[in-house]
This record gives structure tokens, sequence and C-alpha cells, in this order.
């Protein structure tokens, strides 16, 4: 029997001129939003089913961090809670500047639903075990963003009228994100029984890290940039070459995030010569002062791991996705490597102290 959104969805597609429209479920995400291949008179698209009450709300752009905290995760972290108006505001955004973003065909944002362009099946994630070069993937995905980063990140942006504000990749959200590593993996997942010095301890020692992962002029940071959320287009040119998608949860943050995202991944191991090959052409592409810059790209590196470890922990409990719990040594390598910088000492100490071997363990 079909659902109350399988019905929508009908309608959706008729009011968009693709009645009768074929629809082929796609691989889904760790998200509320699921995606659909339609096929219609010769024409693909993607269709975005994203319900927008499914999560807790957005930040509100005024919103206090006490506000923020009482909303609920999505705010605190400021996450866009899978809403259509980021998605489309940000990927028109991109297109304006000259990326590959998906445009928008139709969209309805009041039931959840968008209607995109298709931009292939070719995931980084896959078009390299087929036997595309990986050095050219990836420096062309540098290349991305290395023009993203010579941009400012704009204040908000427009989805077909309707305005979404870019907010600041600020402490607070940083450090929930973080937050979830004691929660989830060490409180939940090891039985940790954290003490309030501790969580306080937890806390502080990222003082340092956050100073480094402060930027003096924010770009666009996309906050999912890896190999299963990039698209390699060949028959393109330039920055055309290299599909983005999954961005809708974008601030104004630190240019180093996108970076260890996409050479730091949780799914898929990138050898450290090709990481720091990267990390050169990115350097020599932006002229950004390299001693700087690593240090915010080991803090951003760490903070970003210490989540993912977290969220893993999380929906392997939470949701019952069990799978996700045999990512977490990759992530944790990643983090013991990014601790190993003079800036992430105190966390180092921290975790010494409090989990004493225990993310090394997670990661053998």
């Amino acid at each position: 029997m079909a659902s109350e959104r399988d019905r929508e969805i009908v309608e959706f597609l008729r009011e968009a001129g693709w009645a009768g429209a074929q629809t082929e479920p796609l691989a889904g995400d760790a998200s509320t939003r699921r995606y659909l291949r339609v096929r219609h008179n010769g024409a693909i698209a993607v269709l975005m089913d994203a319900p927008p009450k499914a999560e807790t709300a957005p930040c509100p752009p005024e919103a206090t961090p006490a506000e923020r905290r009482a909303l609920g995760y999505n705010a605190t972290a400021r996450l866009a809670a899978s809403r259509i108006e980021a998605f489309v505001g940000v990927a028109g955004w991109l297109r304006s500047h000259g990326f590959s973003a998906p445009d928008a065909y139709a969209i309805d944002l009041a039931r959840g639903y968008a209607l995109l362009e298709d931009l292939g099946d070719d995931l980084f994630a896959r078009a390299v075990p087929a036997g595309a070069s990986e050095p050219e993937l990836y420096g062309a995905a540098i290349d991305v963003l290395a023009a993203l980063h010579r941009l400012s990140a704009p204040p908000s942006v427009n989805a077909h009228g309707a305005i979404w504000p870019v907010l600041t990749y600020d402490r607070l959200a940083l450090m929930a994100e973080t937050d979830l590593f004691v929660e989830w993996w060490a409180g939940r997942h090891l039985g940790a029984n954290l003490s309030d010095a501790a969580l306080e301890g937890w806390r502080s020692a990222w003082s340092g890290a956050l100073d480094a992962a402060t930027p003096e002029s924010p770009v666009l940071t996309l906050r999912d940039y890896h190999a299963e959320n990039v698209i390699w287009r060949p028959h393109h040119e330039g920055l055309a070459r290299v599909g983005v998608i999954d961005f809708q949860d974008a601030l104004a943050g630190h240019p180093a995030y996108d970076l260890v995202s996409l050479l730091e991944d949780a799914r898929r191991d990138v050898a450290p010569e090709l990481a720091e090959t990267m990390i050169q052409h990115y350097l020599a592409a932006t002229g950004a002062q390299e001693g700087t810059f690593r240090a915010a790209y080991a803090a951003l590196g760490a903070l970003r791991n210490a989540k993912i470890v977290g969220v893993f922990a999380r929906l392997a409990i939470r949701d019952g996705k069990a799978r996700y719990i045999d990512l977490i040594p990759r992530v944790a390598r990643h983090l013991l490597g990014d601790l190993r910088h003079e800036t992430m000492a105190p966390v180092r100490a921290w975790l010494a102290r409090w989990l004493p071997g225990r993310l090394e363990a997670a990661a053998a």
C-alpha cells in the first residue's frame, strides 16, 4: 500500500510536468532524506524527499546559545535539518560561481520535495576502483576547493525566492560536534562513566584547537566533501568535471575543513603520500601560510573525526545501524594522526587520563 509520502510524490511529479514518471530508489545516506531516480520521456532527474518535520528545528539566525541548546542538536550544531531551501539555495549559489551542483527543476518547500538535475553515478568512491586516475580526480577536487576558497562566504542564499541564511561555523557548533565523541562513543558505546570534571576538562582541552580553527576570512564550508559526495564528470571541462552534492549544511567556516574531509575520508583510504601531495597542491593554489594552515588542518581534522566516531556510535546504538561500528577504526586512526600535532596536546593528555588506550584499541 502506498504511503502518504508516496502519494504526495506522484502529485508533486505531476505538478512538475513529470506525470507518469518511473521512479527507482537510490542509495541513501545517514540522514532522514531519501532519493529516487526519476525517468520520464527520456529525461532523467533525482527526486529528494526530505520531510520537513522529521528532524528538530534548524538554527534561527539570532538564537542565543541557550535557545539553540533548547531547540536541539540541529540548532546547536547549525545543521539544516534537511531543509530543501538550504540545499537548493546553496546549489544555486555554487552554480552561479561556475561550480557543478544540481539544478532544481521544481521544489515544494512545504512538503519537502525537490526535483533535481542528475549529475550521474560516478562518485569518486566508485570511479577510482573502476580504474579512474586517483591523483587526477583528487587534484580536480582540490582545484574546486581552491576556487571556492577564493570567494567569501555569502551571508545568505536564495532558493526560488526563499532566503536561507549561511551562518557561521562557530565554537558552539564545533564543540557540540566533539561532544558526540564523549556522549555516544565513550559513554554509550564504551560504557565509560565520565565525571562532570572529566567532561569540563574535555571542553577545556579543545580551546587551542578552536582557536586554530577560527578563520580570518570565512569561506563557504560544505561540511561533507568526500568521495561519496563528489562525482567525476570527465566529459566536462574545468571545475565542471567535479560534481558536488550533499552540501545543505554549509556554513561560513575555515577553508581547511573541506580539505581534511576529502583527504581523511571516513569510508575509504587515501594514501598518506597522495594526501600530502594534495595538501601541497592546495597550498600552492591558494597561497595559504603553511604553518598556520596545517595547525588548522590538524585541529579541524581532530574535531571532525571525533564527531564522526560519535555519530557512527550513535547510528549504531540509537538507530540500529550496526554497520557503522565497522567504520570507526579508520576514523580513529585519522583522529590519532591529527592529535600528533602540537596544537592538540591538551586533547591527547585528556584521552591519556580519562580513556587510556581506548582510542588506540579502536584504531587497531
